[in-house]
């Protein structure tokens, strides 16, 4: 919008807002891109509305990261348009979504996905997979999504990481649900899971974890992977999973020890007046990437 004059105003577009550095897509190391897929949903629906959510809350952030003492903004992070999918068939999805992603990697773009339900996750991963070699995912997850096929598709939520497991291997973190044939199916499948019962029980977990990632890594996130206490906005939420804390403490591990090279947050199902969880996406995000492009900044 044109005006004969400026004034400061907030753009929810814009991951972070525009101040104090606006990235062109040329320019940016960090490419945001929202998928507002809720298609396959099977209790509370409407991730849809996620990525907005996501959006509008970052444009409240601070963008001074005391933990890292850095303002990764200057690296550039510029945030597409929401992806349209208005497709008859799910296969058709999958494979937009892997067109979009792999024009991202091969510009060697640091993808930030905002979903929408897990799904997105497998078409991302391929195209990431396919850039580098020996690729591994962490997952941080309530639920196990090993099953084969749910709800008629290939491509339901809960289908998610057995169709990742089709290009990566898998470490599995806070897993509290899954059903009989995923049970029986995890020992079978190239992936390791610390079940959020019995994970802690050892100090050394998250060493455990890193340990299990090969040195090339993609991170994805679903919401319920945290404590509903601090996440309820999810469809399906789980008592137990990781704290606030837990959970940066095992991001930072990982992006210090392993070479990160992309993520997704998705599943978040805002409820109405209730924006805590939308900020709280937006302020991961924000400390995955203040983590992974921190050391690069000069600190004066």
């Amino acid at each position: 919008m044109n005006l004969p004059f400026e004034y400061d105003q907030g753009t929810p577009g814009e991951f972070g807002g525009t101040k104090p550095t606006t990235a062109s897509f040329d320019n940016a190391r960090v490419v945001i891109l929202p998928i507002p897929l809720d298609r396959t949903t099977s209790y509370v629906p409407g991730t849809r509305l996620g990525p907005h959510e996501i959006l509008m809350a970052s444009s409240h952030m601070e963008l001074w990261d005391e933990e890292t003492e850095t303002d990764i903004h200057s690296i550039g992070i510029y945030t597409l348009p929401e992806l349209e999918l208005p497709f008859a068939s799910m296969d058709e999805v999958v494979k937009e979504i892997r067109r979009v992603a792999s024009e991202l990697v091969k510009r060697d773009k640091f993808p930030v996905v905002l979903g929408g339900e897990h799904s997105i996750t497998a078409p991302v991963v391929a195209a990431v997979a396919a850039r580098h070699a020996g690729l591994s995912v962490l997952q941080i997850d309530a639920h196990a999504d090993l099953r084969d096929s749910f709800m008629g598709t290939r491509h339901n939520h809960a289908c998610a990481m057995r169709r990742v497991l089709e290009y990566a291997r898998c470490t599995q973190v806070a897993i509290r649900s899954l059903s009989p044939e995923e049970a029986a199916a995890a020992p079978t499948l190239p992936t390791e899971i610390f079940y959020d019962f019995n994970m802690r029980q050892r100090d050394d977990w998250i060493d455990r974890i890193v340990d299990s990632l090969s040195e090339t890594v993609y991170i994805t996130i679903d919401c319920d992977g945290f404590d509903p206490a601090i996440m309820p906005a999810v469809g399906t939420p789980e008592p137990g999973g990781l704290t606030w804390y837990e959970g940066l403490a095992l991001l930072r591990r990982v992006i210090e020890t392993r070479r990160v090279v992309g993520c997704d947050i998705v599943e978040l199902c805002p409820i109405p007046g209730n924006i805590a969880p939308n900020f709280t996406c937006a302020k991961l995000i924000y400390k995955i990437l203040s983590y992974r492009f921190g050391s690069e900044l000069s600190r004066d």
